[in-house]
């Protein structure tokens, strides 16, 4: 199983971050239990915890991009695929989620990212391709 987390949020708006993580959590059989202490660990994890319990439809744009990545990794997935994933993240929230992706990648996670910024896919990327019109080019 693979986990995606696209350049735009996908949550949903009425639920709390908590809500949002655990609903994911159950849609793949992790069991309420699992689910929910695997939805507290992502909050942690992406500095939600202040926030777990408030509508979504209340976070900023960086908050929405945080509990929209931290879904993608509810059920620990061997591949993680990740459509520029610091779009919207304030500097300090972008170099937490590059420490996030290193230690996944040091666990072992295949991540496959898109990014815009060089500097970013220097620091993040084992090999490095560049698309162009659909081709690779460099």
């Amino acid at each position: 199983m693979s986990g995606a987390s696209g350049q735009y949020a996908a949550v949903d708006e009425n639920l709390t971050g908590f809500e949002n993580l655990f609903m994911v959590g159950m849609l793949y059989h992790l069991g309420r239990r699992r689910a929910a202490q695997r939805a507290r660990e992502l909050i942690e994890l992406f500095d939600l915890v202040d926030a777990q319990n408030r509508p979504v439809k209340g976070f900023s744009g960086g908050m929405r991009r945080r509990i929209d990545l931290a879904g993608a990794l509810v059920i620990n997935p061997p591949v993680l695929f990740l459509d520029e994933p610091t779009t919207g993240l304030d500097p300090r929230s972008r170099l937490a989620l590059w420490d996030v992706i290193e230690t996944l990648v040091a666990g072992g996670t295949t991540v496959l990212l898109t990014t815009q910024y060089l500097e970013e896919a220097d620091r993040l990327a084992d090999s490095i391709s560049i698309i162009d019109n659909g081709r690779v080019i460099a």
